[in-house]
């Protein structure tokens, strides 16, 4: 009930086909492939700023 089949993606293949058209899909994968990779290496970097409790206390 809650999976997709391969019918439901072939569904959507079809209206992302319609909607871009075959020549831009390769940019399109290309794009999100880019935009994946740049989400996980931003999630697998330390936060490099040190946090100072005190300093924000102070602040106030």
């Amino acid at each position: 009930m809650g999976a997709f089949s391969i019918w439901h993606w072939l569904v959507v293949l079809g209206v992302v086909i319609i909607i871009f058209g075959p020549s831009r899909l390769p940019s399109l994968g290309h794009d999100l492939g880019k935009a994946i990779r740049g989400f996980k290496d931003s999630m697998g970097e330390k936060d490099i700023t040190p946090v100072d409790p005190q300093n924000d206390q102070k602040r106030s």
